[in-house]
This record gives structure tokens, sequence and C-alpha cells, in this order.
């Protein structure tokens, strides 16, 4: 029951992460909107959204699992912390249970992992 939890959790985050990853790779205007008023370059974007993939393709496997959220977390947190420079306060509540779930992934540990 909490391995079938843990696959579940973790393909939500992996989709997550590719779909807002290749939104900000191939900029799409609900992405230049938000990283603009931060004055991210197209550039920027491109690069936080190949991050965010490549966390999101890391996050599949054990060996690179915790990588993978980290740079997932990582991501959030420096997206809500632009949030919180705004006081956006939505934004960051939006945000926060992205970053969450990354953090309970880690505790609950990958599936097929070796236990520690």
């Amino acid at each position: 029951m909490l391995s079938a939890l843990r696959f579940l959790l973790i393909l939500t985050v992996v989709f997550m992460g590719l779909k807002q990853g290749w939104a900000m790779l191939t900029v799409q205007p609900n992405m230049l909107q938000l990283f603009g008023k931060w004055h991210f370059s197209r550039t920027g974007i491109m690069i936080t959204g190949g991050v965010t993939l490549i966390s999101a393709v890391l996050i599949l496997f054990p060996r690179t699992f915790v990588w993978g959220n980290f740079l997932m977390a990582a991501s959030i947190l420096m997206i809500t912390c632009f949030h919180l420079w705004d006081k956006d306060l939505k934004g960051v509540a939006i945000e926060l249970p992205f970053l969450l779930l990354n953090l309970v992934i880690i505790f609950l540990q990958h599936p097929l992992g070796k236990p520690h």
C-alpha cells in the first residue's frame, strides 16, 4: 500500500515537473508573463525549464532520486522566494504544496530503492 502511494506521488511530481519544465523551455506566454515580472530573459526561462525537466527525469531513478528532488525543490523555492519578494501570498500558497510534495517523497524514499 505504501509503495503504491510512493509510486503515485512520484508520478505526480514527475508529471508536473515535465509539464512545467516544457512550458518554461518552450517559453510559453504564461511563463514569459510570470518570469518576465522578475526580469528573467527568454534564455533564463529556458535554462530554468531545462533544469526542471532534468530534475523530473532524475526523480524516476533510485540512484538519482534525491538529486532530482533537490533540484526541483530548489527551483520551486526560488519561485516561492520571488513571490515573497513581490509580496504575492497567493503565488506562495500555490507553490508551497509542490515544495512540500518533493520533501514528502524524499522522506518516503523511492519505491524501487534500497531501504536505509
